[in-house]
């Protein structure tokens, strides 16, 4: 779908992708790529409306349509009335993309209980609660993709985050859980893995530790917002239609 044929279409009638976390970084990437593909955008946000709005003006103006909501997934309650308020037989909702995160770094001794937690309501529990909303609306439909936005750290550790990566680790069992249990209603769910990724957060890492993981990558380069963002429309288009409970790592060959 064009954008030329997306825009002469409603919102009730174009296929819509929820992208969570998407108002900067790889979701904004994610939300642009999606657009350019045809799709209308629905982005959620915690802080910074107008990374939001500047997110969903690009998008426009390059001839998509997009809205921005303020919604914090690890709010169980929320995540409910969001999708009875503005999906629910509002739009017809084609992919969810899982992608809204949190990190509350430490090392296991100095950890507090309420940032392991946190960090788990958010990039797991959140993930949890807005599929389950999703997969009420697509099984209805018996079609739908569902993306989650998972890590490298997730499969093979990383020091100082075992709250992150236990909720990325835990991401990708509940993908494959869902995988099996949502096939047979016509939706594939499948995650995305990136390794180090060129954003805000590894920005502020520091040149000799930036050069320490770009040593550790076989394709010796950081990887790119674009580059995540190009393995979720591959997922969410009709050419994975046959590809369901797996895990696609865009890492640079880091953990093969």
């Amino acid at each position: 779908m064009t954008h030329s044929s997306a825009t002469a279409l409603s919102w009730a009638e174009a296929p819509v992708a929820l992208v969570t976390g998407g108002s900067r970084g790889i979701g904004r990437a994610i939300a642009r790529t999606l657009a350019r593909d045809g799709y209308f955008i629905i982005l959620t946000y915690v802080s910074r409306p107008e990374d939001a709005e500047r997110t969903v003006e690009d998008i426009r103006a390059a001839g998509g349509e997009a809205r921005a909501f303020a919604l914090d997934v690890g709010d169980d309650a929320a995540v409910e009335a969001f999708f009875a308020s503005e999906i629910k037989d509002k739009v017809n909702l084609a992919v969810l993309v899982n992608n809204a995160g949190i990190t509350r770094d430490g090392f296991l001794i100095r950890m507090k209980s309420e940032d392991f937690d946190r960090v788990l309501d958010v990039n797991l529990g959140g993930a949890f609660a807005c599929s389950r909303e999703a997969a009420k609306i697509m099984s209805r439909r018996r079609a739908g993709r569902i993306i989650n936005i998972a890590s490298v750290v997730g499969q093979m550790g990383n020091a100082g985050q075992a709250n992150y990566c236990a909720a990325k680790a835990g991401l990708i069992g509940l993908t494959k859980s869902n995988a099996r249990e949502l096939a047979a209603r016509g939706i594939t769910v499948n995650a995305v893995a990136p390794g180090f990724i060129e954003t805000d957060m590894t920005a502020k890492l520091g040149e000799d530790v930036m050069k320490a993981y770009v040593e550790s990558i076989p394709l010796r380069r950081m990887g790119t917002a674009d580059d995540v963002a190009e393995a979720v429309a591959f997922l969410a288009s009709d050419r994975a239609a046959y590809i369901t409970g797996q895990v696609l790592a865009v890492n640079g060959g880091l953990y093969c």
